[in-house]
Protein backbone atom coordinates (compact mmCIF):
# COMPACT_ATOMS: atom_id res chain seq x y z
CA UNK A 1 0.00 0.00 0.00
CA UNK A 2 1.52 3.19 -1.02
CA UNK A 3 1.83 6.07 1.28
CA UNK A 4 -0.18 9.64 -0.18
CA UNK A 5 1.70 12.72 -0.13
CA UNK A 6 -0.28 14.53 2.64
CA UNK A 7 1.00 11.23 4.71
CA UNK A 8 4.46 11.61 3.91
CA UNK A 9 4.35 15.43 4.48
CA UNK A 10 3.15 14.67 7.62
CA UNK A 11 5.74 11.99 8.85
CA UNK A 12 8.42 14.73 7.21
CA UNK A 13 6.98 17.16 9.52
CA UNK A 14 6.87 15.59 12.83
CA UNK A 15 10.72 13.88 11.94
CA UNK A 16 11.35 17.87 12.00
CA UNK A 17 9.40 18.69 14.95
CA UNK A 18 10.94 15.15 16.69
CA UNK A 19 14.26 16.69 16.08
CA UNK A 20 13.29 20.32 17.22
CA UNK A 21 12.00 19.03 20.47
CA UNK A 22 14.99 17.35 21.04
CA UNK A 23 16.75 20.07 20.91
CA UNK A 24 14.39 22.11 23.16
CA UNK A 25 14.36 19.67 25.74
CA UNK A 26 18.01 19.45 25.86
CA UNK A 27 18.40 22.82 26.76
CA UNK A 28 15.68 22.34 29.89
CA UNK A 29 16.89 21.19 33.05
CA UNK A 30 15.18 19.40 35.87
CA UNK A 31 16.12 19.10 39.74
CA UNK A 32 15.57 16.41 41.98
CA UNK A 33 16.33 16.95 46.10
CA UNK A 34 15.87 14.52 48.80
CA UNK A 35 16.67 14.63 52.57
CA UNK A 36 14.52 18.39 52.91
CA UNK A 37 16.85 19.62 50.55
CA UNK A 38 20.59 17.92 51.92
CA UNK A 39 21.02 16.18 48.39
CA UNK A 40 20.12 18.76 45.30
CA UNK A 41 20.48 17.22 41.77
CA UNK A 42 20.13 19.02 38.28
CA UNK A 43 19.51 17.01 35.08
CA UNK A 44 19.39 18.21 31.54
CA UNK A 45 16.36 16.88 29.21
CA UNK A 46 19.11 15.04 27.17
CA UNK A 47 19.57 13.07 30.71
CA UNK A 48 23.35 13.84 31.58
CA UNK A 49 24.10 15.35 35.36
CA UNK A 50 24.53 19.37 35.34
CA UNK A 51 25.26 19.30 38.83
CA UNK A 52 25.23 17.17 42.22
CA UNK A 53 25.34 19.18 45.89
CA UNK A 54 25.56 17.50 49.06
CA UNK A 55 25.68 19.31 52.18
CA UNK A 56 28.12 18.58 54.18
CA UNK A 57 25.91 17.38 57.32
CA UNK A 58 25.21 14.59 55.12
CA UNK A 59 28.09 13.10 54.80
CA UNK A 60 28.24 9.95 57.55
CA UNK A 61 31.00 7.78 57.17
CA UNK A 62 29.32 5.17 59.57
CA UNK A 63 26.28 5.75 57.44
CA UNK A 64 27.00 5.83 53.46
CA UNK A 65 23.92 3.71 52.64
CA UNK A 66 21.88 7.15 53.86
CA UNK A 67 23.43 9.21 51.46
CA UNK A 68 23.56 6.79 48.53
CA UNK A 69 19.34 6.75 49.17
CA UNK A 70 19.19 10.40 49.08
CA UNK A 71 21.51 10.75 45.70
CA UNK A 72 18.88 8.13 44.25
CA UNK A 73 15.75 9.43 45.59
CA UNK A 74 16.72 13.08 44.14
CA UNK A 75 18.07 11.64 40.94
CA UNK A 76 14.77 9.52 40.52
CA UNK A 77 13.10 12.61 41.03
CA UNK A 78 14.45 14.90 38.30
CA UNK A 79 13.78 11.54 35.79
CA UNK A 80 10.69 11.76 36.46
CA UNK A 81 10.59 15.30 35.72
CA UNK A 82 12.64 14.91 32.75
CA UNK A 83 10.20 12.00 31.56
CA UNK A 84 7.29 13.91 32.25
CA UNK A 85 8.41 16.88 29.63
CA UNK A 86 9.40 14.34 27.34
CA UNK A 87 5.71 13.16 27.02
CA UNK A 88 3.88 16.14 26.92
CA UNK A 89 6.28 16.96 23.66
CA UNK A 90 5.59 13.89 22.22
CA UNK A 91 1.98 14.20 23.33
CA UNK A 92 1.50 17.45 21.12
CA UNK A 93 3.64 15.61 18.16
CA UNK A 94 1.52 12.87 17.89
CA UNK A 95 -1.13 15.34 18.26
CA UNK A 96 -0.43 17.41 15.73
CA UNK A 97 -0.07 14.10 13.07
CA UNK A 98 -3.23 12.19 14.33
CA UNK A 99 -5.84 14.59 15.36
CA UNK A 100 -7.09 13.59 18.70
CA UNK A 101 -4.56 11.22 19.29
CA UNK A 102 -2.98 13.49 22.20
CA UNK A 103 -6.28 13.57 23.97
Amino acid sequence: MAMNRDMMAKLSQAMGQVQKAQADLALKTADGTAGGGIVNVVLTGGMTVQSLKIDPEAVDPEDVEMLEDLITAALNEALQKIQAMQMGQLAGIAGSILPGLSK
